[in-house]
């Protein structure tokens, strides 16, 4: 059954339940994206180019300035409270001397990665509430270190940009949190555009936003299966390009990256790579390619090549760079056959989590109502479906 996006009537929910847990009324209201990549399996971390887009999925923050370099944050969907002194944030203990539990890592993480540039981050409580699903590849990890980002941003009124902001929050996922990722998803959830996906170049840092046609769809097909990045093979798949490209400079010392790399060039030279990591290469040069002429058939309008780009790039994760999993493929099987399918492709890393779709507006839930027949016969598990729109990036909504 579809799931839908929060509400004004919960955000008023959000804000009963921080003045019920600290008896007082939050000072304002943030909301931050997650977001889906239409196309560019890990080629950001290889400098590549990425095709996200924000999505009208947040995470939500109710926040109250403290006078005391205290943080304290109720995750409402948890029912879970954690403190920790700003003063201490390299220990990655609560203020009771525990282990910060992994959620709320992310919020010591974003000021520990302000505090190292320099930028003051005021004591705070924090009520955390959303609907983005967590581990299905929506980085809800990146739209929470945004809101906070963010949220302190605006009680202290410090000058940064956007693009400085998500490097913050990345350094925070990558040096704190423990996880090697890339700029995209921090880049989808601060500068996402309601109605375009984000073609982004993540060396150069440009970008240009492309409109999306109101004549599809996008639709999300969570299969119901979850992955942690720092328990998958994400680091591992990192670790086999770096191989690959360091192969590669014994030929080519020009370059810097796998995204440096022609077609050409690597049919010349990859016999120079062994074979695990030459397969990786092969992908991350190729969905590079893809990504370009993905954003080219937006630009066109051309929707059907959009998506017979997006199930080439889901055979290519599958087979060359294998970050697919049984349930992802038997939900890209399970889409096979109806007349509204365009195309579709993991979200994310991959491994498990969400497939994305893209499907005809006009005919979608007929879509949706196939993809949930066919997945349960082939899974023996029940999905979520639900369609998204693309989103404006992260804001403060709401002062009181």
């Amino acid at each position: 059954m579809p799931t839908k996006p929060l509400v004004k009537s919960s955000l008023r929910e959000l804000a009963n339940v921080f003045e019920a847990t600290f008896h007082s009324e939050p000072d304002f209201l943030v909301r931050s994206p997650g977001r889906v990549d239409l196309i560019g399996t890990h080629t950001d971390y290889n400098e590549g180019w990425v095709l996200p887009a924000a999505i009208n999925r947040s995470a939500w923050l109710a926040v109250k300035t403290l006078p005391t370099p205290l943080v304290t944050v109720y995750a409402v969907d948890m029912g879970e409270q954690v403190a920790f002194r700003l003063t201490d944030l390299d220990a990655r203990k609560t203020l009771s001397g525990q282990d910060l539990p992994g959620w709320a890592r992310f919020a010591a993480g974003v000021a520990w990665s302000l505090q190292e540039a320099g930028l003051a981050t005021p004591g705070s409580q924090i009520a955390l509430s959303g609907d983005i699903p967590i581990g299905a590849g929506l980085s809800s990890s990146a739209a929470v270190e945004v809101a906070y980002g963010l949220a302190w941003s605006h009680i202290t009124g410090w000058e940064v940009d956007r693009m400085a902001l998500a490097q913050h929050c990345q350094r925070a996922e990558n040096a704190y949190v423990g996880v090697n990722s890339g700029l995209m998803d921090q880049f989808a959830c601060l500068f996402g555009q309601a109605g375009h996906a984000l073609l982004f170049d993540c060396r150069t840092l440009e970008w240009e936003a492309v409109p999306l046609s109101d004549d599809v769809t996008l639709i999300i097909a969570d299969t119901g299966t979850s992955r942690a990045l720092t328990e998958s093979h994400y680091n591992e798949r990192r670790a086999d390009c770096e191989e690959s490209l360091q192969a590669l400079q014994a030929r080519l010392p020009d370059i810097k990256a796998l995204r440096d790399v022609s077609p050409e060039q690597f049919e010349t030279h990859k016999d120079v790579i062994p074979e695990q990591p030459r397969r990786r290469a092969a992908h991350i040069i190729a969905e590079n390619g893809r990504v370009r002429a993905a954003a080219a058939a937006l630009r066109n309008g051309d929707t059907a090549a959009l998506g017979r780009l997006m199930d080439e790039s889901y055979l290519s994760t599958r087979d060359l760079f294998e970050a697919s999993g049984p349930q992802l493929d038997a939900m890209w099987e399970a889409s096979q056959g109806h007349p509204a399918r365009l195309g579709g492709r993991p979200v994310g890393a991959g491994w498990a989590g969400c497939m994305i779709f893209l499907a005809k507006a006009d005919s979608c839930d007929a879509f949706i109502e196939h993809l949930d027949q066919h997945y349960q016969a082939q899974a023996g598990l029940t999905p979520t479906i639900y369609r998204v729109e693309a989103a404006d990036g992260a804001q403060v909504i709401s002062e009181s």
